[in-house]
This record gives C-alpha cells, structure tokens and sequence, in this order.
C-alpha cells in the first residue's frame, strides 16, 4: 500500500520548490513588463529561446532547428516592431513556417514556430498598445492563479481524473479550482488596475483559465507522446520552460486574438 503521509510530505516539498521558484521568476516577469520596450522583449524572447531549445529535444528532431526557430521568430517580431499589421504579421509567419518545414523536411520544427511564435507575437503586441501593462499583467495574473488554484485544488480535495489517459494527476476538483481562482484573480485584477470594474473580468478571466488549462493539457499530451516526464530541466523545481508555461501560450494567443478584433488599445475585459 502507498505511505500516504510520505506521499502528502512529497506533495507540500512540490509546492514549497514551485512557491520559491516563483518568487523568483514572477516579480521578474512583472519587472519586465513594468520598464516594457527592450526588457520586455528580451524576457520573451528568452522565454522563446528556451521552449525552442526543448521542442527540437522533445521532438527528437535537429538541434539547429532550435536555431532557425528563434531567428524565424525574431524575423516576424521584427515585423512587428516595425509597425505591421496583423494580417502582415500572420502572412510572415505562414511564410516563415513553409520555409522551415520546406529546409528540414519534417513536420515537427514547422509545428514548433506555429506553437512558439503567436504567444510570442502576441505577448509583445500586447504590451505595445495603450493599454499593453493593465492587459499584460491581468492575462498573466490570470495564468498564475488558475495553475495555482488548479494545483491546491487537486492536491487537497483529489477525487476523480481529469483525464487520466493524458495526465493523471489531474482532476476535476483541481479544474474547477482552476477556474475559480483564474476568474477571482481577473476580477481583482481588473478592479486593481482600471477600476470600475464589472461581471466582463470575471467573464474573460474564467475563459482565458479554460483555455489555459487545455493548453496544459496538450502539453501533457506531447510529453506523453515523447515519452518524457518534464519538458527539461531549466527552471530549478519545475522542469522545463514548457511546464511552466504551456498555459500562457494557449492564453496569451487567445488573447491577442481578442485584441485583434477589438482593437489594441482598448481595455479588453470591458
């Protein structure tokens, strides 16, 4: 039989390394996102850099694909800084991504530019509209809190999976709290940072959660198809880059989609 107090003494020393990693890697991303401009695209494209390099080992395929990924990234976030428009912005892309799959001949680094560079594109587009701190900061606020609340929800309440065929620590309480916690922290956020607020943050916060949250799950899905346990080993206590932010790149593309159809400049969540 398992030791259940071994294994809950495992569970609290998983949340102590995550809590400590964190603490470091939160107030730096904000500290970023606060200066914007350059710090705000070097943390990205540092982020970029590093999910590159694990999708090319995940994958198996070429390690200089990892390479070519970023260079194909900075191309169209060159793009981007230069004032083009988000039609421009997907037609490079699709350009960039022919390209890569034409000079590699496989399907997976073509697949890793489309996975890597919109929440890429997105997250600097974000920032850059008049409105890019209070939008940046409440989606990533709202990231933090649905993998908080879907962690503590599922550690301490448990019951049945998710889906257990895909990552079976997860469950249905560990979602819900997911959700709660993505759509409390929204609202928070949003009364924080553009107060009044209304139902519309808790709304959109609730949803970018759910996305986030299949975003995790298609992450859980290709480490299984790869037959790995972590994405890597980059960020001390949580594995890869890709564990900590699967999420956000399912979020931030869905809310930069968003923008796209209401405007950049606007506060999103009214």
């Amino acid at each position: 039989m398992p030791n259940r107090p071994a294994q809950d003494a495992g569970r609290w020393r998983d949340l102590a390394r995550r809590t400590a990693s964190a603490a470091v890697l939160a107030p730096a991303a904000i500290a970023c996102l606060w200066y914007g401009g350059a710090a705000w695209i070097a943390f990205v494209g540092l982020g970029a850099a590093g999910l590159a390099w694990e999708w090319a080992r995940m994958l198996r395929t070429p390690v200089h694909a990892a390479a070519t990924t970023i260079l194909g990234i900075g191309l169209v976030l060159a793009l981007l800084l230069r004032g083009a428009a988000p039609p421009a912005l997907a037609s490079g892309l699709l350009g960039v991504v022919l390209l890569h799959f034409f000079w590699f001949r496989r399907l997976a680094p073509a697949l890793g530019l489309l996975v890597i560079g919109p929440p890429a594109i997105a997250l600097i587009w974000l920032r850059l509209g008049s409105a890019g701190f209070a939008n940046t900061l409440y989606l990533l606020l709202v990231v933090w809190a649905s993998d908080i609340g879907a962690y503590l929800a599922g550690r301490l309440v448990g019951g049945p999976r998710l889906a257990p065929a895909i990552s079976p620590g997860k469950t249905w309480a560990g979602a819900v709290g997911g959700l709660l916690g993505a759509g409390l922290a929204g609202w928070a956020a949003a009364a924080a940072l553009a107060a009044p607020t209304n139902l519309n943050a808790f709304i959109l916060a609730s949803v970018l959660g759910l996305v986030a949250q299949l975003g995790d799950l298609a992450e859980s899905a290709l480490k299984r198809h790869c037959g790995v346990k972590d994405s890597g080993a980059l960020i001390p206590g949580h594995g890869g880059v890709f564990d900590r932010l699967d999420a956000l790149l399912a979020a931030a593309t869905a809310m930069g989609l968003m923008a796209v159809t209401t405007g950049n400049g606007v506060v999103l969540w009214r």
